[in-house]
């Protein structure tokens, strides 16, 4: 079945859905231990979640970056992910989908979360023609993804490096194996409606 030209692909359970960030050490190492992000991660700016691993990795380079080298596994809830999604604005206006210009950018200044479409990666963090989402939450979205939707954080680094250096080898089949199995979410069209762009 071909891939939709923006859906959401992840990793996900009747209840939750994986998402990733990546942070330095001094963020992503205390977040894995207590469990919880931790007294200084910034609760007061946005902070961008993204279920496809390939585009964190992308994002990241497979963890490499200066500020990026902690690679988490965000495991959340399903119903947050998902109030998170209806409560959304798309990142840029798009002519058709906001009624206008100012309408859209006053709706931006209101959501606490807004979704841009970015191009899928491959193993070799090449663009493919299909587009994935990203996630930005400020404001009450925050909170609630630190304090309520957040079920369980993984430290992915090690994964994130084995992948990197089988692809850097040239062995895509076996770095393919150990990639998460992301599989189509299943949205409800009402949830991405407003967030096609």
């Amino acid at each position: 079945m071909e891939d939709p030209r923006r859906g959401i692909r992840a990793v996900h359970s009747e209840s939750t859905i994986t998402v990733y960030q990546a942070y330095s050490p001094e963020i992503g190492l205390p977040t894995v231990r207590e469990g919880r992000f931790p007294a200084r991660w910034k609760r007061d700016r946005m902070t961008w979640i993204k279920p496809s691993f390939l585009w964190m990795m992308y994002r990241c380079g497979w963890g490499s970056k200066a500020g990026q080298e902690t690679v988490l596994a965000v495991e959340i809830s399903r119903d947050g992910f998902e109030w998170a999604l209806r409560h959304a604005i798309l990142s840029s206006y798009v002519r058709g989908v906001h009624p206008d210009q100012a309408t859209w950018q006053r709706q931006l200044r209101r959501a606490p979360a807004r979704v841009q479409w970015d191009p899928e990666r491959d193993l070799r963090l090449r663009p493919l023609p299909y587009r994935s989402l990203q996630l930005g939450l400020s404001g009450e979205a925050v909170r609630r993804y630190a304090d309520e939707w957040t079920v369980a954080i993984r430290d992915v680094t090690s994964l994130a490096r084995e992948i990197h250096s089988l692809v850097s080898g040239g062995d895509l089949d076996s770095a393919a194996r150990l990639l998460p199995q992301e599989r189509p979410y299943p949205a409800a069209d009402g949830l991405l409606a407003h967030l096609r762009g």
